[in-house]
């Protein structure tokens, strides 16, 4: 993450149900993130977005960071489409500070990852779920995050906040820290408009930032963190692209796929895959790819 660091209106869908006990819930952090309208990212609050993960490959005899993801039930992952390759992964649960051993990390090996089918590498439909080869215990540091209503926009300006271990500057290295910054949605009339994103803005997306604050390379697929007007946060987005002229690129806000553009896919997913847990959808009151355009083969 850098360290200064409408649109589909569908049917709204019913509250699917958890099968694990109710006390978890969705977007209920037991850790309170800390929200100050702070302009630079900063180190999170350990544990207060207890849905963020970290995916990680195989290197070697190592396993590496390479995007962020969101947790959605207890054996399944949202992430971004671009951030999968032929590559052996794993996905850690739990995590806060990457270079050290905090007994709370939860590793799970991948049973099997969907890419969006409709995914090509200008950026279009960049999401993916990650099925775990078996579930994460939920307890007070992992907890899944709730996903929008179908079709549920997110208005201009709205508060939300990127989360990730991405690079704390252009070109430098990744974050040890979970970091976070606020970053203001930017409405799609605006984000689409001359000057801005234009015309590679699709309504399947959602842009946020466009100041001095943005996501970075390795913040790929991880969450945009939306809190809905039930109190509960909300994976709003997720993390796909920036300018090719560097993260915090003025009127280039960070992109991100809109998740309640891919509602339904979501649970046709975890449903048709032979899931054990339901993924919880919640309407709840709402008051081109992570590699860069010009750069889409070299970042992480």
């Amino acid at each position: 993450m850098h360290h200064i660091l409408e649109d589909h209106m569908c049917v709204v869908f019913a509250v699917l149900f958890f099968l694990w006990p109710p006390a978890h819930g969705c977007g209920t952090p037991t850790y309170e993130p800390a929200v100050s309208r702070v302009v630079n990212g900063e180190d999170a609050r350990p544990y207060s977005w207890p849905w963020q993960i970290s995916l990680q490959y195989l290197s070697g005899s190592t396993y590496r960071h390479t995007c962020g993801g969101t947790l959605l039930s207890p054996d399944w992952v949202m992430t971004a489409g671009h951030c999968i390759g032929s590559r052996t992964y794993r996905v850690v649960l739990g995590e806060y500070d990457l270079t050290k051993e905090e007994s709370n990390e939860q590793i799970r090996p991948v049973e099997k990852i969907v890419v969006h089918p409709n995914w090509d590498d200008s950026c279009f439909n960049d999401i993916a779920m990650i099925k775990l080869a078996s579930p994460v215990v939920l307890n007070d540091k992992v907890q899944p995050s709730c996903v929008p209503a179908s079709g549920e926009v997110s208005p201009h300006d709205d508060p939300c906040f990127i989360t990730g271990w991405g690079r704390i500057y252009n070109y430098g290295p990744i974050a040890s820290k979970l970091q976070q910054a606020l970053l203001p949605v930017v409405g799609h009339s605006v984000c689409s408009s001359s000057g801005w994103w234009g015309s590679s803005v699709k309504p399947t997306m959602i842009c946020a930032g466009g100041d001095i604050r943005s996501g970075c390379h390795g913040d790929s697929g991880g969450p945009l963190n939306c809190r809905g007007g039930d109190g509960r946060w909300y994976v709003q987005g997720v993390t796909s692209f920036v300018s090719s002229r560097g993260c915090n690129t003025p009127m280039k806000p960070t992109v991100f796929t809109r998740t309640s553009s891919f509602t339904k896919w979501i649970s046709d997913v975890s449903f048709l895959q032979g899931k054990k847990h339901k993924i919880l959808v919640t309407n709840g009151n709402y008051s081109k790819c992570w590699v860069t355009m010009n750069l889409k083969n070299s970042l992480g």
